[in-house]
């Protein structure tokens, strides 16, 4: 068994904030917002040393969670890459379909809620083989839809699906992370979502309308890859920090009375946290959706673009989105989480008039930094949910305060093209044109001092230990002494596992 010292040697002390009263009044806490924005500028290894300190089992619950997130992203944009087809399909106008998009936003709300209680209550593996379970169904479902009704059926359901696997795959990357290597993994996870939207635009070139079939291969394509994914989760087990957390209800008596009696805690001393972190998840969400679901229009619309001109732009963007991501994932383990965000979205809005503004080939290397910038302050937002949410509803937190972000979030593209009328250019032929470019730099101007802001007043926890021993919220829930007696427990666990040969976790 490790001493109290090797284990100590695991981590580095935790931010100000983290070791901050919970208690703590109002002008005390306001004062302390500029001083523990100062970076902490703690030891980092190189990216490579850090990834190194991932034992096989950390690292395979990082790929799974990667891929699956990845895919999930991959189904939410087949919708996107194939509205024309679908509008064909069912004979219905761009915005009908379009519709089947707004109901996925609206209903991984719904998810989120159900499948990060799930997650919390039952463990991470569970819920998340059923979430793939209904992409599979779901994806193919859509596919053989026949109807408009039937369509949007599938992507109401599909939202819910969606909606659940957010918080389960930051959890199961996250929770037994090594702590200093946390902000690069955070970072890697989180563009898993660009790598998939650069998947779909791969996958979609190659199977829509190459076969009789026409836009359906797409989405049964889709539905295949989760039937591996659901073999590689099943294969490993419950992250180390769930089955501490499970130990200690099952020592309590009750598991799910114990369970409730954490919801009321977290309610009670993490109500106003929840209500924070939607706030900045919606000012988060308006900045991907603002600086990318008009710019494709704006790069054909009002510069003329090809439609190869405009891919080329977008796939180089999603390139700068997923090194971004990384790089300041990365960075933020050396100078915040905190600091990194406001840094990110002041570089991210001085690169605003080029982004909007340059109307030749060369804009493609504003895309290219602009989304560094945008992607590179979402790369912290896993592990600074983790961090933040109280650790019995981590995965309900984490889900539900991004989804409900998303879902505030889900009109900027009206917003931005209903402004966009107001600035109009002289047309092309019959096609109307419009200043874009002037709308997303005033947006997103407008979206960045949010973030700027919400994140300078709001809290931070870097290095936050997530082991269930270090959760004061479990003691008020269950006792003191139910935790000591599930701590003893694994601790003899562990004893006989190395008197078996059977070594403990690689740090």
């Amino acid at each position: 068994m490790a001493s109290y010292n090797e284990r100590k040697m695991r981590e580095d002390s935790p931010s100000d904030d983290a070791m901050a009263d919970e208690h703590m009044g109002l002008g005390r806490y306001l004062a302390t917002r500029l001083p523990t924005l100062k970076p902490p500028m703690a030891s980092a290894p190189n990216p490579i040393k850090l990834l190194a300190t991932l034992n096989l089992q950390q690292w395979l619950f990082f790929l799974v969670a990667f891929i699956a997130w990845s895919w999930d992203a991959f189904d939410f944009f087949t919708v996107s890459l194939t509205v024309s087809e679908l509008s064909k399909e069912f004979d219905k106008t761009t915005a009908q379909i379009t519709w089947g998009i707004t109901l996925v936003l609206m209903f991984r709300s719904v998810g989120a809620i159900i499948f990060g209680i799930a997650a919390d209550r039952y463990g991470r593996k569970w819920p998340f083989v059923v979430n793939n379970i209904l992409f599979i169904v779901l994806e193919l479902g859509t596919g053989f839809c026949n109807t408009y009704s039937q369509f949007l059926a599938c992507r109401a359901l599909f939202g819910i699906a969606m909606g659940g696997l957010y918080g389960n795959a930051a959890a199961t990357a996250l929770e037994d992370c090594p702590e200093q290597a946390r902000g690069i993994v955070s970072g890697m996870l989180q563009q898993g979502y660009a790598f998939g939207y650069l998947l779909a635009t791969v996958f979609a070139r190659g199977l829509v309308d190459t076969t009789s079939h026409g836009w359906r291969p797409l989405f049964w394509f889709g539905a295949c890859p989760p039937v591996l994914i659901i073999i590689f989760r099943l294969c490993l087990p419950e992250t180390k920090s769930y089955t501490e957390r499970a130990a200690v209800r099952k020592a309590n008596g009750s598991v799910t009375g114990t369970f409730i009696s954490e919801g009321r805690v977290a309610l009670q001393k993490h109500g106003l946290l929840l209500i924070y972190l939607v706030l900045l998840m919606a000012g988060f969400n308006f900045m991907s959706h603002g600086s990318q679901d008009l710019y494709p229009q704006m790069l054909e619309n009002q510069f003329n673009f090809s439609k190869n001109a405009v891919t080329v732009t977008q796939v180089v963007a999603n390139l700068g989105a997923m090194t971004g991501g990384t790089v300041v994932g990365y960075s933020s383990q050396i100078f915040g989480r905190r600091f990194s965000i406001i840094a990110m979205s002041i570089v991210g809005g001085l690169l605003l008039y080029p982004y909007g503004f340059v109307s030749n080939k060369r804009v493609i290397a504003a895309a290219f930094f602009e989304q560094f910038c945008v992607q590179g302050a979402w790369g912290v937002i896993p592990i600074h949910l983790m961090e933040l949410s109280p650790g019995s509803f981590r995965t309900f937190v984490v889900g539900v305060s991004y989804q409900l972000g998303n879902l505030v979030s889900s009109a900027s593209s009206t917003i931005e093209s209903t402004i966009g009328e107001r600035f109009p250019l002289p047309p092309k032929g019959k096609t109307k044109r419009y200043e874009y470019g002037k709308v997303i730099a005033i947006f997103m101007a407008s979206v960045y001092t949010y973030v700027i802001i919400l994140t300078f007043f709001g809290p931070e926890k870097r290095g936050r230990r997530f082991g269930v021993e270090h959760d004061s919220d479990m003691v008020d829930a269950a006792g003191r002494e139910a935790l000591n007696r599930a701590t003893r427990r694994g601790e003899d666990t562990r004893d006989s596992s190395d008197a078996n040969g059977v070594h403990g976790e690689k740090v």
